[in-house]
């Protein structure tokens, strides 16, 4: 299919007037804000669809691999803690392994087996140590996602807490809505000063003249474009299809592509664009901003939306051009933890090879100690 040319709408200067007016250089301005932002809005949709589906078939499955093989893991730490031949303080850092992993596993599954072995080594019953972690884990999310979780959510379930959390998030910007709402009800029904009446009066008169500004140009392209009075087949299914694109920007009162759709059937030229009154202007710098507020706001829902769904931290910068680059980083990590985890449970089987394993966990927790504390 042949992609469409959308060509530029911006003021150029001239010979006769080489330097352009503040009205126009906003004008610009606001043009290539939006560009910017249709660009970032399409990237999110493109990347949208191959992040979730790279997310579920290849990040997920290995995600499941190296939860596996960290049970396998408990369990072969504790089977192979009873060798005999190893020194009290090896049995101590296997004791404080299996804790902390079993730990770790049991706050994303509900296992029976490994809350015996976590008991079997910890000084704190599972069940009274999970109390204190639901609380903190559910605090955590709460003040991530900004709402207040229910206390029977589920808080081994991604999907159950990412389903609340988006419920919440749509009933407290419903509730603001309402209070918005029902503030301005309320500021309505008093009685407004001369000022405010005047300003009323002006703020309408605006609205009335962006509405016949972007009216104008919706009647030249209808004019222009009216199928039913297109004889050729051909051309009344383009220019039925031209006809929908226009009324769907009119719709949104989306100026910049009104004019570019001028463009396109060479109603306007550049020479029109670079004339356009201080008067016109002023009125349709009014409109875009109102368009790049709507735009922005698009954005931010859909990336906020993009965020929550991929369970990424909602108060980290992403961007739709290193969501795959930073996907396919993760998914290469735990590769990576699964080869390190299945090599771990060869060395478990043989007692020299466990006191090797020991003694290089030793050296990693001693460099991850100097690092975090440097002086």
């Amino acid at each position: 299919m042949t992609k469409t040319h959308v060509k530029t709408v911006s003021i150029a200067g001239s010979h006769q007037q080489p330097h352009l007016s503040k009205g126009q250089k906003t004008f610009n301005a606001l043009i290539k804000q939006i560009e910017q932002g249709r660009a970032r809005l399409a990237a999110w949709e493109a990347v949208h669809t191959p992040y979730h589906q790279k997310y579920t078939t290849v990040l997920q499955p290995l995600i499941k691999e190296s939860e596996d093989l960290q049970v396998r893991t408990v369990h072969a730490l504790d089977k192979a803690g009873t060798q005999p031949g190893l020194t009290k303080a090896e049995r101590r850092e296997i004791a404080a392994v299996i804790t902390d992993m079993a730990q770790a596993l049991l706050l994303t599954r509900d296992d029976e087996a490994l809350k015996v072995i976590f008991n079997k080594y910890s000084d704190v019953d599972y069940d009274e140590l999970e109390g204190d972690d639901q609380a903190s884990l559910k605090s955590a999310i709460e003040g991530m996602f900004g709402v207040e979780l229910d206390d029977d959510l589920n808080l081994r379930s991604p999907d159950d807490i990412l389903q609340q959390a988006q419920a919440k998030i749509l009933e407290r910007q419903a509730q603001k809505d309402a209070d918005r709402q029902a503030w301005e009800e309320r500021q309505a029904k008093r009685k407004k000063s001369a000022k405010q009446l005047a300003k009323e009066a002006q703020e309408q008169s605006d609205e009335q003249q962006l509405r016949l500004s972007l009216r104008e140009i919706y009647r030249k392209l209808a004019s222009a474009l009216h199928p039913d009075r297109e004889p050729d087949p051909q051309e009344r299914e383009r220019k039925t299809k031209l006809m929908q694109r226009v009324n769907q920007a009119y719709d949104k009162n989306n100026l910049l592509q009104l004019l570019e759709l001028q463009l396109e059937l060479e109603q306007i030229d550049q020479a029109a664009i670079n004339n356009v009154s201080e008067d016109r202007l002023k009125h349709y710098n009014k409109i875009l901003r109102e368009q790049l507020l709507e735009l922005q706001h698009e954005i931010l829902r859909v990336e906020s939306g993009f965020t929550a769904q991929a369970m990424l931290d909602p108060f980290a910068s992403v961007s739709p051009k290193t969501v795959m680059k930073n996907l396919s980083a993760e998914i290469a990590n735990v590769q990576r933890d699964i080869r390190e985890l299945k090599r771990d449970l060869l060395a478990f089987e043989e007692i020299h090879k466990l006191k090797a394993w020991l003694k290089t966990l030793r050296r990693q927790n001693r460099r991850d100690e100097h690092y975090d504390f440097p002086f």
